[in-house]
């Protein structure tokens, strides 16, 4: 056996080279660096992560719905600290990608007959009418319909198909489930942050730079957490409240998961509460009544009404709690002469005057946001619209409103008809909670933009799709479509 030279000589000559090396490597980077600025660089030094996170994408094209449900979460966060970087579209690539993953994974047959279900036919008909809305004659610019008919239109169509075509039992759904709750616990904890420790230096820096008109009133924070605003945050923390308590409600678990579970809703309840969102309370309120319906319990549903007329009663009737400045901010959404209630019910009056003689609305993208930036001075895009429906309203006309709300109610109708007569469960279980969160989502959605916001959006896309596999993930489900 040849002996190995471990002389300093040649030692030193292996380290020197090792040096060399990793100076060499260090080459692209400083140069990208310095002709592009740090971010350029930082891509530059993630590029392996993104070959591997590709790799396993196209090997396991389920990860592309769960990388969709956390980038829902990370985005709005993440820009409040790096700019500059194209997240805006990361979701799209995201879904875009994962259908590619699909066509080309050769080891996989997927059942595309699957995709003949009344969900995929209401979302591709809801998307034909946005594309029909590139024609709207009142349409100020296309460029805003296509950055605002993504979150409206295009995302649930994308989204809904690929999980039917990838999640194959209640295993994907339990990890649907593990992000969500996972994620929601993250956002609770860094929302009780900002609440008693105040917020860090890009925080307010977002804040200061205009978001602060919105989120310090009276001089108290509306608790944001990393999500695009207090609202959002909100509404999605009371969203994950109702899955997580009915989730805890189950009997038979094992107790490290109903205390997860527990946990979960726990906190949530808190991150809503710190949120000032009023319109938050919609969400546990219908969902958890929703939901005590499905149970099929009369006694349960009659504790249920109980339980909200009292609640109820506490916030309209009395004053307890009320040097509580969450519990005041909620109890402000029952007072039917609040000012802000008024100043929405007067845009609503000048948005229906304007609408009498649009069927069609003002184009998609002509409303909030998106007007503001590529329609300034326009009516629309002037007139706070403030509620998820009076958006659609505004933009894709009466006859827009009518045809979304029948889409709504059409999908939680028939998921409702097949999780009824669903043998009792953990499946069905979870198919109360996602429904009674949908339920919630929905009611929030007419004082709040949310339903096509993410998270909340990208939750609702794909706890639709799952809702409408229930015959196929549980044999005891009905099956006639």
């Amino acid at each position: 056996m040849k002996p190995t030279d471990t002389s300093p000589f040649k030692t030193r000559y292996s380290q020197n080279l090792r040096l060399m090396l990793a100076l060499i490597a260090t080459l692209p980077v400083a140069f990208v660096v310095a002709k592009g600025g740090m971010l350029a660089g930082l891509g530059l030094i993630g590029l392996p992560f993104v070959f591997f996170y590709l790799y396993l994408l196209f090997t396991y094209p389920i990860i592309g719905i769960y990388s969709y449900v956390v980038a829902g979460f990370g985005v709005s966060g993440i820009l409040r600290y790096v700019s500059g970087l194209p997240l805006g579209l990361s979701v799209d690539g995201i879904l875009i990608i994962t259908w590619v993953a699909v066509a080309v994974h050769k080891t996989e047959e997927y059942d595309f007959q699957i995709l003949k279900n009344g969900l995929v036919i209401a979302f591709a008909i809801w998307m034909g009418y946005n594309l029909l809305q590139l024609f709207n004659p009142e349409a100020r610019s296309r460029v805003a319909w296509f950055y605002a008919m993504r979150g409206v239109a295009l995302y649930p169509l994308l989204s809904a198909p690929l999980v039917m075509l990838l999640v194959r039992s209640p295993r994907e759904v339990d990890i649907f489930f593990i992000l969500w709750f996972g994620l929601s616990i993250c956002g609770a904890l860094n929302g009780i942050k900002q609440q008693h420790f105040g917020v860090d230096r890009f925080e307010q820096a977002w804040l200061d730079a205009g978001a602060g008109t919105q989120h310090l009133l009276f001089g108290k924070l509306r608790v944001f957490s990393f999500y695009s605003d207090a609202g959002q945050f909100g509404v999605s923390q009371g969203h994950a409240l109702v899955a997580a308590g009915v989730m805890a409600l189950r009997k038979g678990i094992s107790l490290p998961r109903k205390a997860f579970y527990a946990i979960t809703a726990v906190l949530c309840l808190y991150g809503m509460m710190i949120s000032g969102t009023r319109g938050a309370l919609a969400v546990p309120g219908i969902g958890f009544f929703m939901y005590f319906v499905m149970s099929k319990n009369f006694k349960i549903v009659v504790l249920g009404i109980i339980i909200g007329i009292g609640a109820f009663s506490v916030l309209k009737f009395t004053s307890i709690g009320q040097g509580i400045y969450a519990i005041n901010r909620m109890r402000t959404a029952l007072d039917p002469n609040d000012p802000s209630l008024q100043v929405r019910l007067a845009n609503q009056r000048k948005l229906s005057n304007y609408l009498a003689s649009r069927p069609f609305g003002g184009g998609v993208g002509s409303a909030g946001n998106w007007g503001l930036r590529f329609s300034p001075g326009s009516f629309l895009a002037e007139t706070p619209t403030d509620s998820w429906y009076v958006k659609i309203w505004a933009e894709e006309g009466i006859v827009g409103l009518w045809l979304h709300l029948i889409i709504l109610f059409y999908i939680a109708g028939h998921s409702g008809y097949y999780i009824w007569y669903m043998e009792d469960s953990e499946l069905r279980q979870k198919m109360m909670a996602i429904w009674g969160g949908l339920w919630g989502i929905y009611l929030a959605s007419y004082g709040n933009g949310v339903l096509g916001q993410i998270p909340t959006g990208s939750l609702l896309n794909v706890g639709m799709a799952i809702m409408f596999l229930t015959p196929h993930l549980s044999p005891q489900a009905k099956t006639n479509d």
